[in-house]
């Protein structure tokens, strides 16, 4: 099969197309043929290896010490099943499905095997395979932090900073099918998407600080990785959640020791692949709650210009990479 593989850590460049043999499904797993995967930051930083300070050792213990342990990205998919192994039976040949093999990875491929039980789900029908593709990381990101970790409730209001990448832009619907009043920030010329996926207000961050704000938000979610709590505590009302998705280890250290006040808190970490928040989105989605903005499409054949793009300061949203575009 057709796969694009790397085998040293470095720029796009390091992405070179290969044949690798096509995997047979064992007992308990699904054959699914691709057809297609994204740039996430998961697959941006297990290539490049820029991770935040403080967490460079943490990123080779986890991608691999000195190569990649997993030479074929994809950190998320959608395709068709084509085969289960023995004592499947929550899929069958021909259901579309969407999964998030998250650090797993091997969505570069015209093939992947996954486990019925790990996170894979049935697509929503009104969404095609790009869009698809590109729920799980976005979704699941936002969901995990929004609900899981904030507790979000209606009527909450919410401030996304960094809104138009591919967790912000998510988290914007998120939030919003979840009840929340959002305010989310970006550039300027960023700014009518955000209206688009249902922000309620927009801020142009190079012209209004939006940590100027006094006791204004039950929940600040911050991918961007600029804030922090000495910044952005006052924001907050009594009892407000200020979320890191993306942050270096100073500033988790920071939301640590920092003097908080009036229930106020302060938290990070990740978010992990379980099944049952794809069906969460998937139903969202389904009820037009939730449909990923892509930015750009590219063929499998050009992956590394792909991770180029993703690294475009102009990106909004997604980068959607076509497996098989049939």
């Amino acid at each position: 099969m057709k796969a694009i593989a790397y085998s040293n850590y470095g720029p796009p460049d390091v992405l070179k197309p290969v044949d690798l043999p096509k995997p047979a499904p064992k007992p308990g797993e699904v054959l699914v043929r691709i057809r297609a995967t994204s740039v996430t930051a998961g697959d941006y930083r297990a290539r490049s290896l820029d991770m935040p300070s403080g967490f460079g050792l943490v990123g080779r213990l986890v991608f691999g010490p000195f190569r990649p342990r997993r030479q074929v990205l994809g950190a998320e998919f959608s395709g068709v099943v084509e085969a289960v192994g023995s004592d499947v039976t929550r899929f069958a040949p021909g259901d579309r499905v969407f999964a998030y093999p998250g650090a797993g990875f091997g969505g570069y491929a015209e093939y992947a095997v996954i486990a019925e039980t790990a996170a894979i789900a049935l697509m929503p029908a009104d969404l095609d395979f790009d869009e698809a593709a590109a729920i799980s990381f976005g979704g699941a990101t936002a969901l995990n932090f929004l609900r899981d970790k904030a507790g979000i409730k209606p009527g909450d209001r919410v401030l996304i900073i960094g809104a138009s990448g591919t967790v912000g832009s998510a988290a914007v619907q998120v939030a919003k099918a979840l009840g929340a009043h959002v305010t989310a920030t970006a550039s300027a010329g960023k700014l009518d998407m955000l209206r688009h996926l249902g922000a309620d207000e927009v801020i142009d961050h190079s012209r209004e600080n939006p940590a100027a704000a006094q006791s204004a938000y039950d929940i600040i979610l911050d991918t961007s990785g600029t804030a922090t709590y000495p910044k952005y505590g006052s924001s907050l009302k009594p009892g407000g959640r200020l979320l890191l998705v993306s942050a270096n280890l100073w500033q988790h250290i920071g939301t640590l020791f920092a003097r908080k006040s009036g229930g106020r808190k302060a938290s990070g970490g990740y978010a992990p692949e379980r099944a049952e928040d794809l069906h969460f989105l998937a139903d969202l989605a389904a009820r037009g709650g939730f449909k990923p903005h892509i930015d750009k499409r590219f063929p499998l054949a050009e992956a590394a210009q792909a991770h180029r793009y993703y690294e475009n300061p102009a990106r909004k949203g997604n980068v959607v990479i076509t497996v098989d575009p049939a």
